[in-house]
Parts: structure tokens; sequence; C-alpha cells
């Protein structure tokens, strides 16, 4: 019998929530159950398990998608409470409180992240609040205006601080994209005011509840747990913010959006994104490795994403690739080379002429003959056939990774 695919999100998501919580309230030992849940054990069940597919258009998911995401927000605010006053209180033991803050800095990273950026591309008003409200509470609420105002309009250009620009480190990258991200937003809102005919000061303006909800997060957990809980925040904010510019730094390295003749850049497509279908990370991760997909349509909820519209694919899962990206000589190593192939490929399909259709004899004429009524949906002749593309080692680079994509981006463009 095949497990509803939502269930699947949950029995990925929801075992490591609850684990962190029991580790801040009950037995300091359940957050060596989580760690070993959002790192050992996954890397093993992505080697074991098939990765996702498309969720079939006749199996309903609503309003389950909705409900886990929304419990997955609750426990959010919950590990947010039991752990910084867990820690604060030093009532575990050192490696039992190491494994609670790394633990629930990954779970803020995997877990929390793509929980809340599912959120915020969502209709409904009050599930992007609460999308907001994960983001807020973590620091980083300003990546609610820099993600949907800046991100998806300018990526792979260098109008968006969370592309990263050609050979850069992580560690370059990364203060320039945080400075940026939090500038692009508020300028992007400031905008949208002055369209508005209103000031950048004014109450609207929701980098006040970006900036006020971290100050009060931060009130709160001082209150609850003292000075040793907010240092806590503090510092898993810290962890938590690094993670969300990591994972955009890895799904958009080396791929830029070229220029046209015309001087615009190209519209967004499927190869302006790294993707990283597993089977078991996937799910963990909210479907977010499905990120060309989400480029293409980010009001999609997760669980509708296409996991197999994966080109380019990375060579290993999401959190894998994240470590391996801090260290950039061999991140460098690994990927400068499949940018490059990418970049290589959709030139080469822009540059590829489009093969003029074959001319076909002109039919004898017929004796003339009433015609029968046809329906309304039904054109009275037939349109001529889609040519089909060139050759691929037409306009092949000179290794088979190149042709593979070049064949892929060609069908995605043409």
């Amino acid at each position: 019998m095949q497990i509803p695919v939502i269930a699947r999100y949950a029995a990925a998501t929801v075992p490591p929530m609850l684990l962190l919580i029991l580790a801040g309230t009950a037995w300091g030992g359940f957050a060596w159950i989580a760690l070993l849940w959002l790192t050992l054990i996954a890397a093993i069940a992505d080697q074991v398990l098939e990765p996702p597919r498309a969720t079939g258009a006749d199996e309903e998911t609503a309003p389950w998608s909705d409900v886990l995401s929304i419990g997955l927000a609750v426990g959010h605010l919950l590990v947010l409470i039991s752990t910084t006053s867990a820690l604060a209180a030093a009532q575990m033991t050192f490696g039992q409180g190491l494994a609670l803050f790394v633990a629930t800095a990954s779970f803020f990273g995997q877990v929390s992240h793509p929980n809340a950026h599912e959120l915020i591309h969502r209709s409904h008003p009050a599930l992007r609040a609460l999308g907001a409200t994960i983001y807020t509470t973590i620091g980083f609420g300003h990546h609610v205006s820099a993600h949907r105002l800046v991100h998806h309009r300018n990526v792979g250009t260098y109008e968006d601080p969370n592309t990263p620009q050609p050979g850069e480190g992580f560690w370059d990258y990364l203060p320039r994209a945080w400075r940026g991200s939090f500038e692009a937003g508020l300028a992007a809102e400031m905008e949208k005011l002055e369209r508005r005919g209103r000031p950048y000061t004014h109450m609207t303006n929701p980098y006040w509840l970006w900036v006020g909800g971290a100050l009060l997060t931060f009130i709160v957990i001082l209150n609850i747990s003292g000075l040793g809980g907010a240092l806590m925040l503090i510092s898993l904010a810290t962890l938590a913010g690094l993670q969300i510019l990591m994972s955009d730094y890895v799904q958009h390295y080396g791929l830029q959006r070229l220029i046209l003749p015309n001087g615009r850049v190209e519209p967004v497509g499927l190869h302006h994104s790294w993707n990283a279908p597993r089977g078991f990370s996937s799910y963990l991760m909210m479907n977010a490795p499905a990120h060309s997909e989400h480029h293409l349509h980010p009001d999609r909820p997760y669980e509708r994403l296409d996991p197999q519209a994966t080109m380019p694919v990375l060579p290993y899962s999401m959190p894998i690739m994240a470590m391996i990206a801090m260290v950039p000589s061999a991140w460098q190593r690994i990927m400068d080379k499949r940018a490059v192939n990418v970049m290589e490929a959709a030139e080469a399909a822009r540059l590829a002429p489009k093969p003029a259709p074959t001319p076909q004899a002109a039919p004898a004429p017929a004796a003339p003959t009433t015609p029968a009524a046809l329906p309304a949906d039904v054109p009275s002749a037939k349109a001529p056939a889609a040519p089909s593309p060139p050759p691929v080692d037409q306009f092949v680079a000179d290794d088979p990774e190149t042709a593979a994509l070049l064949a892929q981006i060609r069908a995605a463009t043409n």
C-alpha cells in the first residue's frame, strides 16, 4: 500500500520536532536522537529510499498540507522556548546540551526555514503571517521582503544579493548577502510605499515588524529564560540565518541568466537553480530541493512541486552540499565545472538555429463536396507539427554531461 504523500512529509519532519521538545522539557538524551535523525539517519535514508515523484493530480492533499505546515510552525515556537530555557537552566550534561543546541540549529535550518518559506508564498494572509512569524523569531524577518520582492524577480543577476557571484566563496558571500538582502528588501518595501504616496516610515512598512518582532522575541526569551536564554537565542538565530543564506548559495551557485540580444535578461528557467531530489531530505526539507520548479511556480504548494523536473542536479543532498560549501576550495573543485557546463549548454541552446518546417507537397484537388459540420472546439484545418529540435551533438561541448544538459535545456526552452 502506498503511503499518502503528506504522511511522508510528516514522517520526516514531525519526529525531530517532538524529540527536541522532549529534550528541552523531559530528558536531554532525546537531543541525541534528534541530532542523529537530522544527520546520520537522513544521510543513510537518502541512499536507501527512492527520490520522491510528482504528486498525482488525483491524490487529494488539502487540507492536510496546510495542517502540517501550521503544526510545524507552532512546533518551531515550542522548540525555541523549550531549547533556550533548557540550555539556560544548565541542568543537563555538557554532551546533552551541545546535542540540543546543534540539533535545534539544524532543525531551524532544515525544517523551520523550508516551512516558513513555503508559508510566505501562500495566498492566505494568515498563512503568510505565520511564515513571517517563524522568520521574525530568529531575527530574519527581512527575508520575507527580500525573498518575495527581490530574489524571485532578480535571481541569477547582479541585482539579487542572494545569488552568489561567479567563483564567489561562501564566506565572502555570507556578509554581502546578509547585509545586501536586508537593504534590498527595505528598498523594495520603500518603493512600494512611494508608489502609494506614503512616507518610508509609514506604519505599513513591514520592516517595523521584522525588526520589532525580533526585539520582542528577545525580550520574551529574556523574561522566560534569563540572560543565558537570550544569548542562546542570538546564537541559534545566527546559525539559522547562516543556513538560510547557505541554501540560496548552494541552489544558485554559478547559474546566471543570460543577456538577450535586446539587452534584457532571459526569463527564469529550470536551468537557473540546482536541485537535489533525495528519498528522505526532500521530505525533511518540505520539497525545497525541487528548487527549479519553485522558481517557475512560486505559489504552488510544496507537495505539488515536481521533483523530477530536476535540471541541473547537485551531486549530493542539500545538507552534504552545504557542508562542502563551507570549504570553498573543495566546493569550487566540485561545482565550478558543473556550473560552466550548464551555462555553456544554456548558451548553445539559445543560439541553436530553429529548423525550418519541412515543406509538404500540396494535395491533389478533390471533387467538391459538402463539408460535414464540425464541433465548435475542432479546428477546420490541421496545424503543422512542431519542428523537432536539431541533433544534440550538433551544438554540444566536449563532454557527455554538457550534452545531456543541452538536451534538457533545449527541451525546456524551445
